[in-house]
């Protein structure tokens, strides 16, 4: 079904809301065939959302807080403590349980990157004439390497202490 023309984001907006677009695309392709994980798309979803991750704290986050005169903006906060959370999900061997607290917490976290006023509108806002220079910054981030999963308890132990900390759980069902 077609969606409806929507007005036109900046230039932060459009990259980053495009590169959501493609990790939402990697995830699906990953968790398609219930029971079993499309291992190569999980990995490039991982790489990409730690990468992604990356470009809104070494570059978004800063940026924005810059134009502030050096006040960060409200919303930081909890950016942070989400990204946590993701990037601890993304270190044990992805189960059910923790492909359905990604998907949840990636439904929730974008509404509060992309949604009006949201956070990639602000920064757009905020950006003015140093927009360009952001973009040219966030589309060089480095590619990131991901470690082999690693399924010690203590690493299950961070994962429930991030999820926590950020006001989630792990789900029980499969995404």
């Amino acid at each position: 079904m077609e969606q409806p023309e929507k007005e036109k984001g900046g230039v932060l907006t459009e990259f980053l809301v495009e590169d959501h677009r493609g990790l939402d695309g990697l995830f699906q392709t990953a968790v398609a065939h219930p029971g079993s994980i499309d291992d190569r798309s999980y990995t490039q979803f991982r790489a990409g959302l730690l990468r992604h991750i990356g470009m809104e704290e070494k570059i978004l986050l800063p940026a924005a807080q810059r134009r502030r005169g050096g006040e960060p903006l409200p919303i930081a906060a909890k950016l942070r403590l989400d990204h946590g959370a993701l990037a601890s999900l993304l270190m044990p061997t992805p189960t059910a349980s923790i492909l359905a607290t990604i998907q949840g917490i990636l439904v929730a976290h974008n509404v509060l990157e992309e949604g009006a006023d949201g956070l990639y509108e602000t920064c757009d806002a905020l950006a003015g004439p140093e927009a360009e220079p952001i973009l040219a910054a966030l589309r060089a981030a480095p590619e990131v390497t991901v470690m082999p999963y690693n399924d010690n308890p203590a690493v299950m132990n961070a994962v429930r202490r991030a999820l926590e900390r950020a006001g989630y759980h792990l789900r029980e069902q499969h995404p």
